[in-house]
């Protein structure tokens, strides 16, 4: 197995098992019979950024953009299946997803109209794709301030941390071997976020090692 090959595996595996860790909030949703205390706009954030790097991969003839991708789309599609079926803001999801729709048509009829075939669409696509992986991945720095604050990390998800670290890195060394900066430069402020995390989970252990809360997510 060569390095390209080797990479792809561990950018599927390592992908795939961060979109997994969502299934822990679906557990909790069917267990409670109640969508409260879980955010749904990450999961429908998520599958739009899924479906935009699969065109992506389509284009770039790139199976495993597309397969991680594919994969993704679907699990966060189940995500909101469950979570609409349990939650008692229907109205408010619903228009939430209609939204994203409207923008995913939007956004498909602008590439394929107004875009030539080639590079021009591809490269249009992949800075898109790579602006919206950015802003996913510092979105929760907010919240990382907060928690330098209070000291307190046990709303942070020691796994998910793992997780996105090495899905980050991996496809960053996917990227460098294929030279895509599309790939590379989104998927940078990952590992710097994850290492944020570390440092947290490091800096606060002392604080909240005898808290419930912060065992559970050792697990």
């Amino acid at each position: 197995m060569d390095s390209m090959q080797l990479l792809s595996w561990a950018c599927i595996v390592f992908t795939v098992g961060m979109f997994s860790t969502g299934l822990s909030d679906l557990k909790k949703m069917r267990e409670s019979k109640s969508a409260d205390n879980i955010q749904f706009l990450p999961f429908l954030t998520t599958c739009l950024n899924n479906l935009g790097w699969f065109y992506y991969g389509m284009l770039k003839t790139d199976q495993t953009i597309v397969l991680v991708n594919v994969i993704g789309a679907l699990l966060q599609i189940l995500y909101i299946v469950v979570y609409l079926n349990y939650t008692k803001q229907k109205r408010k999801v619903m228009s939430q997803t209609l939204a994203a729709g409207t923008v995913l048509v939007c956004g498909w009829f602008y590439f394929t109209t107004f875009l030539p075939e080639g590079d021009t669409r591809l490269s249009q696509l992949g800075l898109t794709c790579s602006v919206v992986t950015v802003s996913m991945y510092l979105s929760p720095l907010t919240d990382l301030v907060q928690i330098v604050r209070s000291g307190d990390v046990k709303c942070l998800s020691f796994p998910l941390s793992v997780a996105t670290f090495f899905t980050s890195t991996s496809w960053v060394l996917y990227g460098l071997q294929l030279n895509d900066n599309y790939i590379v430069i989104p998927n940078t402020p990952g590992i710097f976020t994850s290492l944020i995390r570390f440092y947290l989970f490091w800096r606060f252990a002392s604080v909240n090692q005898s808290s419930p809360a912060y065992k559970s997510i050792q697990i």
